[in-house]
């Protein structure tokens, strides 16, 4: 996108935030500051988040261990069609992977997203409290993520999971985990594969970031300096040792990888005000030559997390039931 490129805010996501619309949040400078701010934006705007299917589906605590012995809180998310006669070859799950910039964010905090899509798609979800940087920064969030997978996996009948039905959804964050996590099951040639990747504008690569004077800097809610905050808090010391080194890890920054062929079909979405744009287009481009099915949605207008905010606007209700539509097709 060239630097004098007209951008404006959807019609109707403008008119939804308008009484949020003064709210400048400070800039924050570590990663406690952003862990702090994200921590209440996602709180408020989840606190206004209406959840319906909240009643109707049951929530369950299990645990389960990461590579290094760390015992770890596996919430499982069930709606009523899961509860009733097992099938007799389990059913489709998907493993949910939440948000917060890698630093942020929980179960808890995105609760009603996830029994938003359980109670959508019919599906069982799974997800993991997996640890925050920069007090564990890679690899070990991406250890607690492979670990839930293999916990479903050799887990499968007492969880009635059908183990070759294993889909995996990340947001934001989470989404650069999703899809690291794939990349390592491909290479570790995990068995069975993964069904399938639903990527909600995931965040994949350390290396963006946009100049002062760029048009999108006045529509971001993820900005550069939460960008490096979060990548640096994440890369840390461990396989990637600062923000854009040669180093830098496939498994931590999966845009960096050039091989995508092998992934799981995949659906990929962003708002084209997202600081993530550029990267996940990129990113379907290189599952794309990799012979990968691919489903990619870009949302004109909205920024980077938009639909918390705008829950019964048009964009929003599109891009929830795509999303909804992917997952069934486990």
């Amino acid at each position: 996108m060239s630097s004098d490129q007209k951008l404006s805010l959807d019609a109707d996501y403008a008119r939804a935030i308008a009484p949020y619309a003064s709210y400048v949040p400070p800039v924050p400078t570590d990663a406690e500051s952003l862990r702090k701010q994200n921590d209440f934006m996602i709180n408020t705007v989840m606190g206004l988040f209406p959840c319906p299917a909240r009643s109707r589906v049951a929530e369950t605590e299990l645990s389960y261990k990461s590579a290094d012995g760390t015992e770890l809180q596996l919430h499982r998310f069930d709606p009523p069609a899961s509860s009733s006669t097992p099938a007799p070859a389990g059913r489709p799950c998907v493993l949910y992977l939440h948000g917060g910039g890698f630093v942020s964010g929980s179960v808890t905090s995105f609760r009603k997203d996830i029994i938003r899509y359980a109670a959508e798609t019919r599906l069982t979800f799974y997800a993991p409290a997996y640890r925050l940087s920069p007090e564990a920064p890679f690899p070990k969030p991406l250890e607690d993520a492979y670990a839930a997978l293999e916990f479903l996996r050799d887990n499968a009948q007492e969880q009635n999971i059908d183990p070759k039905r294993i889909g995996v959804m990340g947001i934001s964050a989470g989404g650069g985990l999703a899809a690291g996590l794939a990349l390592e099951a491909r290479d570790k040639k995990f068995v069975p594969a993964i069904k399938k990747l639903v990527l909600i504008y995931p965040m994949l690569d350390d290396r963006t970031r946009i100049g002062k004077d760029h048009p999108l800097n006045e529509y971001l809610t993820w900005t550069n300096k939460k960008n490096e905050i979060g990548w640096q808090a994440y890369l840390g010391d461990a396989g990637a040792r600062t923000v854009s080194s040669p180093d830098a890890s496939v498994y931590a920054a999966p845009a960096r990888a050039e091989d995508l062929s092998g992934l799981p079909p995949t659906y990929l979405d962003v708002g084209g005000l997202d600081l993530f744009k550029d990267e996940v287009n990129a990113f379907g481009a290189k599952l794309l030559a990799g012979k990968v099915d691919v489903e990619f949605h870009l949302y004109p207008g909205v920024p980077h997390a938009w639909e918390w905010l705008s829950h019964e606007c048009p964009v929003t209700q599109k891009a929830v039931n795509n999303r909804v539509f992917a997952l069934r097709s486990l």
